[in-house]
């Protein structure tokens, strides 16, 4: 039943409608230009009405980093049902998440920015985008998960050195550790990981147009190679189709 009321709607409204404005400025002005000011210039609102909602300007800033946080990894989300409702390879999976990832990417290079840019002078993003934050690796981790349970692993030729290379809670985050010869999978994952990061960094801010002819192929052969890293074959030879030419 719904309990909300006439000014519960009109709150949510505000906060949704303070947020637009919010992005619309991020995309003109950069994270620099966001304050409680220059949102309320922009949405036509008083500055008492804006810092009603957000009181500063990092209140501001978490609800975009949470917001990007949220709408790339929703895209990453559907990329995978999908393919994983068309019977796809865990390579083929892989494929798809980190094309609809670098879709997103390119689509709303502001927000990309704010949370894989560089950092915001004076921000420090709070426990609150924490899981907002985790739903890229949730769906690389459960791509994983699954070609290590379907047998589509390679055993690695180099194990980690020593004691474990990661804190408790991203074990956790995977699962667990799984058993020899894939004990350190969850190290190799992370590799994978931060190499699609750094990836879509050199694309986005176009780092790579001056010496790669064909960025889209170039960035399924990246892809590729960083996942060998974990033993995973992804499929380049046309069997994925490709979801955008950039």
């Amino acid at each position: 039943m719904d309990v909300s009321t006439p000014a519960d709607d009109e709150n949510t409204a505000r906060h949704a409608a303070l947020r637009a404005t919010a992005r619309q400025l991020l995309v003109k002005l950069g994270a620099a230009g966001l304050s409680p000011e220059t949102v309320a210039e922009g949405s036509g609102l008083s500055v008492a009405d804006v810092e009603a909602v957000f009181p500063h300007r990092d209140d501001l800033l978490t609800a975009l980093v949470t917001d990007a946080y949220d709408a790339s990894g929703a895209a990453m989300e559907e990329a995978d049902r999908s393919a994983a409702a068309a019977g796809a390879s865990a390579g083929a999976r892989l494929l798809a998440v980190t094309r609809a990832l670098r879709t997103w990417s390119f689509d709303n290079s502001a927000e990309f920015t704010l949370i894989y840019g560089s950092p915001v002078p004076g921000y420090h993003a709070p426990q609150d985008t924490v899981p907002a934050a985790t739903r890229t690796p949730a769906v690389l981790a459960g791509i994983v998960r699954s070609a290590l349970a379907a047998g589509e692993l390679t055993p690695p030729r180099r194990a980690v050195p020593g004691p474990p290379l990661l804190l408790p809670q991203a074990v956790q985050l995977f699962g667990g550790t799984p058993e020899a010869p894939f004990s350190d999978l969850v190290e190799r994952g992370m590799v994978l990981w931060s190499s699609l990061v750094g990836l879509l960094v050199f694309q986005v801010f176009s780092r790579t147009h001056d010496s790669v002819r064909d960025e889209s192929a170039y960035f399924d052969f990246a892809i590729a190679v960083a996942a060998e890293s974990i033993g995973l074959s992804v499929p380049l030879d046309g069997t994925a189709a490709r979801a955008e030419t950039r």
